[in-house]
């Protein structure tokens, strides 16, 4: 009898940033993935004297990993799942939920999110380029590098990107970034909850590939101390006024601008220590917005200010937020002020 294997991921309960947890059920060839559980006592999710969990599939796609190696006749699953309770009401710990509600209530607004996310590629607790003793040259020549001297760890992002277009992800483009092995990879431009659901899925994939080359990747938003570049999520935003009426862009980042310190308290733990206004970004007790400024909080691209249409790129997410937060604070902030 053919089988196949679906892989049931989700957010655990970890605080004060979400790990992801995964586990793998055999399927016979025509059986879909239905609501499982977990011990949620191991997943700081719940008590051990009441620790069950509830996981109900949200997006199910192409596990690129195991079809490579065309297992019996099937084709493997991966399956990201919601944490419900045993009511099935949703988690404490299910920020999907709010994001799908506040995508629900301003959808006529047609949000789209464009995410950028870098992440930081260790071995042996050191970002690959990074020698045992002592520092790299200083960054300038590894942002979009090429050759061995300054690209580090390029098998793994290439293997990503192939995994990420296997799976059907929205990824849209990848790139070597400022430090030494730190790199982005893109997803959107689609909705808040499509944007989350696949950027936590391409987040997945990373870490499964990662971990078969021996190699740690780390969402740390300052993972080393002192003159490099830290890791962010650099969030692209607009709705259809935003892309169609003149000036409304600006709206966007003011109404940003109005719930500043909000939305820093929900972008990522330790932010304070990437947004420091030595690089890039600004620091994270201020908020402007400019023209082509990634010293801004927000940035508005040039063919924006001359076009007077288009999107908005909020800089201060964290590479560890979590993108359901992201996406669900943005769209109400925006799209609550827009109406």
């Amino acid at each position: 009898m053919s089988i196949r294997l679906a892989e049931y991921i989700w957010l655990d309960g970890s605080e004060p940033t979400r790990q992801l947890r995964s586990k793998t059920k055999v399927l016979s060839a025509g059986e879909d993935p239905g609501i499982w559980g977990f011990d949620g006592s191991s997943t700081n999710q719940a008590e051990g004297h009441s620790s069950d969990c509830v996981l109900r599939p949200v997006f199910t796609t192409n596990d690129p990993i195991r079809n490579r190696f065309d297992f019996q006749a099937g084709r493997s699953l991966l399956v990201l799942c919601e944490v419900l309770n045993v009511d099935m009401t949703p988690h404490s710990s299910n920020t999907r939920n709010q994001c799908v509600e506040v995508g629900g209530q301003y959808e006529n607004q047609e949000s789209w999110f464009g995410l950028e996310q870098e992440y930081t590629l260790l071995k042996d607790g050191r970002p690959l380029g990074f020698p045992v003793d002592g520092y790299p040259a200083p960054q300038g020549q590894y942002y979009c590098s090429v050759g061995a001297s300054n690209a580090y760890g390029r098998a793994i992002i290439e293997e990503h990107l192939d995994a990420c277009l296997s799976a059907g992800l929205k990824i849209s483009g990848i790139n070597a970034e400022v430090m030494p092995g730190q790199w982005e990879f893109q997803v959107g431009p689609v909705g808040p909850v499509e944007a989350s659901d696949h950027l936590w899925v391409a987040r997945y994939l990373l870490e499964r590939i990662a971990e078969s080359h021996g190699v740690t990747v780390s969402w740390d938003p300052k993972p080393v101390a002192g003159d490099w570049n830290g890791a962010g999520c650099h969030t692209n935003f607009s709705t259809r006024a935003m892309r169609e009426e003149q000036g409304v862009c600006i709206r966007a980042a003011e109404a940003l601008g109005e719930r500043a310190q909000e939305h820093v308290r929900n972008y990522g733990a330790g932010i304070e220590s990437r947004l420091t206004g030595l690089h890039e970004t600004c620091d994270y007790r201020e908020f402007r917005y400019g023209v082509s400024d990634r010293g801004a909080s927000v940035r508005i691209p040039w063919q924006v200010a001359r076009d007077g249409t288009g999107y908005i790129e909020d800089r201060r997410p964290n590479a560890n937020c979590d993108p359901y937060v992201v996406t669900a604070m943005i769209t109400e902030t925006v799209c609550s002020t827009l109406e």
